[in-house]
């Protein structure tokens, strides 16, 4: 395996190709691949076996985009749901069992294995570089993953995608008037208004996605509470301060900091499937 380290650290997999030229037999590919010792990951690129299952499915997802453009080549970029992973934003609830690619050469959308091919109109500068391998812009990765999702996961996207820094407003506004008549596109309509990047985190994102869906106000984000000389107490992640009321995310990982060693974060009383939204009143309307 050392001699194939070097592509193990830098892709996370290794071809056929470069097993033979490190001096296995094809029987021992085989063999390799039937013990799990090595996982096949798609025809002809695999990882070591346990390594690919320390991984996420994101991390998982991230190789796989991998050995497809190793394996595709120019004619094609990352896109949608894969070119948001390319560039780093945050993705919940989205289906990872397959790479999206954008075809560059005029060549016919289908789905071939594990790879979804998508045939749409591209110019160069839409075209950049993402984790060392082409990708669409992000704005458009986003939007083309959210219009193929539900509404909470699109909302969640969308707010990441600006958390995320890659793009400003003007940008996904500006990106949505070009794509607004494309398939799908419906969909994010009446999302990309409310997209807002000073959602803190996913949870953050599904909150205001839970206030909608009842018909509560949207709040103000990350609104600051100060004490009566001006001072800041703290920011909350939710405000409605005509209400005099504060609201809150709290999850997984900010709960963990309080656990006892060795305390799984389910059997803390405070935290219940990892997540817990809470309301208080303002001190000002005290």
């Amino acid at each position: 395996m050392d001699a194939l380290q070097f592509f193990i650290e830098r892709d996370g997999f290794f071809t056929t190709q470069m097993a033979l030229e490190a001096g296995y037999a094809k029987r021992d590919i085989t063999r390799m691949a039937r013990s799990g010792e090595w996982h096949r990951i798609r025809r002809g690129a695999y990882a070591p076996g346990t390594t690919w299952l320390e991984l996420d499915p994101v991390a998982r997802h991230q190789v796989r985009a991998r050995a497809v453009m190793r394996s595709l080549g120019d004619s094609v970029a990352l896109s949608h749901t894969s070119g948001v992973v390319a560039h780093g934003i945050d993705v919940w609830n989205l289906p990872l069992d397959r790479v999206h690619v954008t075809r560059l050469d005029g060549g016919a959308g289908r789905i071939e294995g594990d790879v979804v091919h998508h045939e749409g109109f591209t110019i160069d500068d839409e075209v950049v570089a993402a984790d060392g391998m082409k990708v669409m812009l992000a704005e458009r990765c986003v939007l083309e993953a959210a219009s193929r999702v539900d509404t909470e996961a699109a909302w969640c996207l969308l707010d990441a995608g600006l958390r995320s820094g890659t793009f400003d407003r003007d940008r996904l506004e500006a990106a949505y008037k070009i794509v607004e008549h494309w398939p799908y596109m419906h969909r994010v309509r009446a999302l990309v208004p409310f997209a807002d990047g000073r959602s803190g985190s996913i949870g953050e994102s599904r909150g205001k996605h839970l206030f909608r869906s009842f018909g509560l106000p949207q709040p103000e984000l990350q609104y600051e509470v100060r004490r009566a000389d001006g001072s800041i107490v703290g920011v909350t992640d939710w405000a409605w301060p005509e209400f005099g009321l504060l609201g809150e995310f709290d999850g997984r990982v900010k709960y963990g900091r309080l656990l006892q060693p060795g305390q799984d974060p389910g059997e803390s009383s405070s935290q219940r499937r990892g997540v817990r939204m809470s309301c208080a009143r303002s001190p000002a309307s005290r």
